[in-house]
């Protein structure tokens, strides 16, 4: 809860309040424990503060139990046993304003990305891809940015596969070999994508982080994702929420320790986040989180083990609130060694032996103090909610849903013209000019048939010459006849007359040759 003599408090100790340091909460935090030892409450109980101090904060909610936040709470036996350990005589019981948000659109607004915000590293995570397929999606995003296509959901996605793997050739030479095989395995994980619903995450509407950034009367908005559907998919669940850090990332303004965060970000089951993770994208994750303190948003971790985070991350979470562990494997007790060392040691006990003895409720806690230093660990009891404990009724969630200032943003989805849709206009266009081209051979074609050839008008020349000379020879062999006549003079003039002929019909040889030649010469 918050007041302002105590800031953010969250548990109680032998020595006082245990609270987190307003602008140090930016300085990330760590909540782990076993399974039933009181994870969720303590996340409650800090978001509430949170919200209470006018932060928002994003949570996901695994079970439906964060739900509770958005009711009042009330008075049970167990809470007004522990109000004399808190130093609380009346607990002003309220709740929190709520937003509901689910990437699948079923029980909130729905949450959707576009294919090119995603990006190819975050992408090829989800896809599991490995080296060389993640070259090729690379240039898939390449080839897509230099022609101004947009990729917004899987079927752009899709489309530009396919047309890197048509004109491989040409983009082999500029970017390296890209094999039909390759741009294969990277639909078929799509198709995998997309049977476990993808289809509802990506696309427009593209989500507007601002929208995690708002208060209500006063008060941080508090952004419920609802995640026992998204967990049946870890890698999208993983991938989504590493998604939605980089766009905080990217998108806020540098502004410093400010008195408190603009944001709180609890990453539940945060072991997903690391499982698989190449070592590119590893490193990118540290990079995200170190910087992001200074874009004014805090990151909660919610995980069983610290060892569930790799060193490099786990040096970067100040405030930690550790439940108990159970050390029943040889594993597990170097679990609870490795629980122990990142605290600062109390005197008055032994770390990894309090780690193991913790009851329901009680936690080992240390903040960083107001010069950031982390304080001594702790044996603390964490605070109760003052909004409900557990899920609500669907009819609930229903209200909420509809009453929010968001209800109708990102409900319908948008199809814009985008590389699906450019490319089969592309194709179009090349269809009608193919058949337009065709059309232009096949009239070309025809007008060939009507116009006789070279070799024809020869040939039409010389048949028109023998018969010219057959009837000149018949026509003086039939004069002959009728005068009886048959004379040297004769012979002569019928010699001529086949002379005659043959000259005519070499002449009109001669003439239709020279004027087909000359007229392809002229064409």
């Amino acid at each position: 809860m918050y007041d302002k003599e105590r800031g953010l408090y969250i548990a109680h100790c032998a020595n006082g309040a245990l609270s987190i340091v307003g602008k140090m909460a930016n300085r990330h935090g760590l909540i782990a424990g076993a399974t039933g030892t009181g994870k969720t409450v303590t996340l409650q109980v800090m978001a509430e503060s949170f919200c209470q101090a006018g932060v928002p904060c994003f949570m996901a909610d695994m079970k439906g139990d964060l739900s509770g936040i958005s009711q009042t709470g009330k008075m049970s036996g167990f809470i007004e046993k522990r109000l004399p350990e808190f130093g609380i005589e009346n607990p002003e019981f309220q709740p929190c304003p709520v937003r509901f948000y689910d990437v699948f659109g079923e029980q909130g607004h729905p949450m959707r990305a576009t294919i090119s915000q995603m990006g190819p590293l975050l992408l090829s995570r989800l896809l599991d891809l490995n080296e060389t397929q993640d070259g090729v999606l690379n240039i898939v995003f390449r080839i897509a940015d230099e022609r101004g296509l947009l990729i917004l959901d899987l079927k752009d996605l899709r489309s530009m596969l396919d047309y890197v793997s048509q004109h491989s050739k040409e983009y082999t030479t500029k970017y390296g070999f890209i094999s039909t095989a390759t741009v294969g395995a990277i639909q078929r994980a799509l198709l995998q994508l997309e049977n476990q619903g993808a289809n509802n995450f990506f696309g427009e509407p593209a989500f507007d982080i601002k929208d995690l950034l708002q208060t209500e009367r006063g008060k941080g908005i508090m952004s419920v994702l609802a995640a026992d559907k998204l967990m049946m998919q870890p890698k999208l669940y993983s991938t989504f929420l590493l998604w939605l850090l980089s766009e905080l990332y990217s998108t806020l303004p540098e502004v410093g320790d400010r008195e408190y965060p603009k944001l709180v970000f609890f990453f539940d089951e945060a072991h997903m986040l690391f499982d698989g993770t190449s070592k590119a994208l590893l490193d990118k994750i540290e990079q995200v989180i170190r910087l992001i303190r200074s874009k004014g948003v805090g990151i909660y971790f919610i995980t069983q083990s610290p060892t569930d985070i790799p060193e490099v991350i786990l040096g970067q979470l100040g405030n930690r609130v550790q439940h108990a562990l159970r050390a029943y494997t040889p594993k597990d007790q170097k679990a609870v060694k490795t629980a122990a060392d990142t605290f600062r040691p109390n005197p008055d006990f032994k770390t990894d032996e309090a780690i193991m003895n913790l009851e329901t409720g009680e936690a080992l806690v240390s903040f960083l103090d107001e010069k950031g230093a982390p304080s001594i660990v702790e044996r603390a009891k964490i605070l109760f909610p003052l909004s409900q404990i557990g899920a609500i009724s669907e009819g609930q969630r229903s209200d909420i849903i509809k009453q929010s200032d968001i209800y109708g943003k990102y409900d319908e989805m948008v199809d814009r013209e985008s590389a699906y849709e450019m490319l089969i206009k592309e194709n179009e266009a090349a269809l009608k000019e193919a058949e337009a081209q065709q059309a232009v051979v096949e009239e070309e074609k025809a007008k060939g048939k009507e116009k006789p050839g070279m070799m024809s008008k020869v040939m039409k020349a010389i048949a028109t010459a023998v018969t010219s000379t057959l009837a000149t020879i018949l026509g003086t062999w039939v004069s002959n006849k009728v005068t009886g006549k048959k004379t040297k003079s004769t012979t002569s003039a019928t010699g001529r007359v086949v002379k005659n002929a043959t000259s005519a019909a070499t002449r009109s040889i001669t003439k239709e040759l020279t004027r087909d030649i000359l007229g392809n010469l002229t064409k």
